[in-house]
């Protein structure tokens, strides 16, 4: 398939620049899920939408009996205001200070035009485009998503927020621990002695925990903690809640980090101090993977990397995507960098030059598989 031409890079710049004016943080989906279907009914093409408000179509190819799914998430992560998307020295940034939302809709859009490409000029095989929700809120959509009804027999998913070249060999699993405290309330000035805190339970239960990067195959953090009564001081907490997670490729490091930090919980909750009762629920958000060093999509991604001028480098990631949720349905799919930074940040960027390149970088893979 031929590179982009300048209409095309025109067009996924613009296209782009729109889908990040949406608002569809997780949850709120339906009007960036109704914008996506009406572009691909406007070609001609079908759209299924499940229960879970994941999109599906696809685009018939000159050889009927191969197809490849591509995939990429329309929600983002949660924000205040609204995105104004403008291009800056080279790059798309957000105008304000909220995030961008190249995450994913950078890949939302090449797929779009890829999309319109097949329906004008053909593709060498057919596709399946597939569009899911809740990606940011533990691959919700991809989780309900029925892979049965696919016709595909692997798949590629663009949701690395890295340099283009990367292809993720290997994903963590992740763990989610939510733990409650329940003390005893008092007045904070008259009978402080009568009270047990919840917070300072949480506090060194927290300051316990080994958290950020544990070592090369694990991480672990505290996303929130609350407790007490907003605004009021004069009252000793007796409810407090710590919200955390643990993951890692590795499974027994990442059970024993878990197991640990459950351990520090209840340690906490039971020093003189606090004489706390803690409530831990751990929950298992999704599984890991990891490719074989010889597996077929991620050497069609590295030759279709190649073939573009980029140097392929596989990477074991921190991150999930929808690759952890499809792999664990027993569909094969390969995640790939999609050239964004900073994702997840106010000052999330995503070049012109990686958004076009990696529609050419797809056009290359579908070459590649088709060969």
């Amino acid at each position: 398939m031929r590179p982009a031409s300048e209409v095309e890079r025109r067009r996924l710049n613009d296209e782009f620049a729109a889908l990040c004016r949406i608002r569809s943080v997780s949850g709120e989906e339906a009007e960036i899920a109704a914008r996506v279907g009406g572009e691909l009914r406007g070609l001609g093409l079908e759209v299924e939408e499940d229960a879970a408000g994941n999109l599906l179509c696809r685009v018939a190819g000159r050889d009927s009996g191969r197809h490849v799914l591509l995939c990429a998430h329309l929600d983002t992560v949660p924000h205040e205001g609204v995105v104004e998307p403008v291009c800056e020295d080279g790059g798309w940034v957000s105008a304000g200070d909220t995030i961008l939302g190249a995450d994913n809709k950078a890949a939302v859009a090449m797929l779009l035009e890829i999309a319109r490409r097949g329906m004008i000029e053909g593709v060498p095989l057919g596709l399946e485009l597939l569009f899911t929700t809740g990606e940011e809120v533990a691959l919700r959509g991809a989780k309900a998503f029925d892979t049965a009804a696919l016709r595909s027999t692997r798949g590629f998913v663009f949701d690395h927020a890295t340099p283009i070249g990367e292809v993720v060999v290997a994903a963590p699993t992740y763990y989610r621990l939510e733990a409650h405290f329940l003390g005893a309330a008092a007045h904070a000035g008259l009978h402080p002695e009568r009270g047990r805190s919840a917070i300072v339970a949480a506090a060194r239960a927290i300051a316990a925990m080994r958290l950020g990067r544990i070592d090369e195959d694990t991480t672990a953090n505290v996303g929130a903690i609350e407790g007490g009564w907003p605004g009021a001081t004069n009252i000793v907490p007796e409810r407090a809640t710590i919200l955390a997670e643990a993951r890692s490729v590795d499974d027994a490091k990442v059970e024993a980090l878990v197991a640990e930090m459950v351990d520090h919980v209840h340690d906490a909750a039971n020093e003189p101090v606090c004489q706390c009762d803690a409530d831990v629920i751990v929950e298992k958000l999704f599984g890991g993977y990891r490719h074989r060093p010889q597996d077929e999509g991620v050497l069609a991604a590295e030759a279709a990397l190649t073939a573009c001028g980029y140097e392929p480098r596989r990477v074991v990631s921190g991150g999930g995507s929808d690759a952890n949720a499809l792999q664990a349905a027993g569909f094969t799919c390969v995640n790939v960098a999609n050239g964004t930074e900073r994702a997840h940040e106010s000052g999330e960027r995503v070049a012109v030059a990686a958004l076009e390149g990696m529609l050419d970088v797809a056009y290359a893979l579908l070459d590649e598989l088709a060969s």
